[in-house]
C-alpha cells in the first residue's frame, strides 16, 4: 500500500533550507520516494480552504509503502538533513498509507 510523508512548515532559516533542498531530493530517491507536492514559499501557491489551517509550505513524498517511507526517515543518510531541517524550520510531520 503505498505511503506519504507530509510536511507542514514554516521556515525559519532559508538559507540553511537553500541546502537542505538540494541534499534531501538525493535521500529521497535513494529511498525509492518520490515528491508529489512542494508548494509554498519556492513552490506553487497554498490556499486555505477550510479552518483556520496557514501553512508555510507543503512537501508530500510518495513511498511505495509506509516499510520505505520509515526507512527513508530513520535512515543514516537522512539523520543529519533531519536535524539540518528541524533547525531550519517549525515543522509538523505525519505518515499517511492511502
Amino acid at each position: 500500500m503505498t505511503a506519504y510523508f507530509i510536511v507542514d512548515m514554516t521556515i525559519t532559516d532559508p538559507e540553511a533550507m537553500e541546502a537542505y533542498w538540494h541534499l534531501a531530493a538525493a535521500s529521497v530517491a535513494r529511498h525509492d520516494g518520490k515528491f508529489i507536492v512542494r508548494g509554498g514559499l519556492r513552490g506553487g501557491r497554498i490556499e486555505t480552504v477550510e479552518g483556520g489551517w496557514s501553512p508555510g509550505r507543503i512537501v508530500v513524498i510518495e513511498f511505495p509503502n509506509l516499510a520505505a517511507a520509515h526507512a527513508f526517515y530513520e535512515s543514516p543518510d537522512y539523520a543529519p538533513l533531519l536535524k539540518m531541517r528541524l533547525a531550519a524550520t517549525e515543522s509538523k510531520a505525519v505518515f499517511v498509507e492511502a
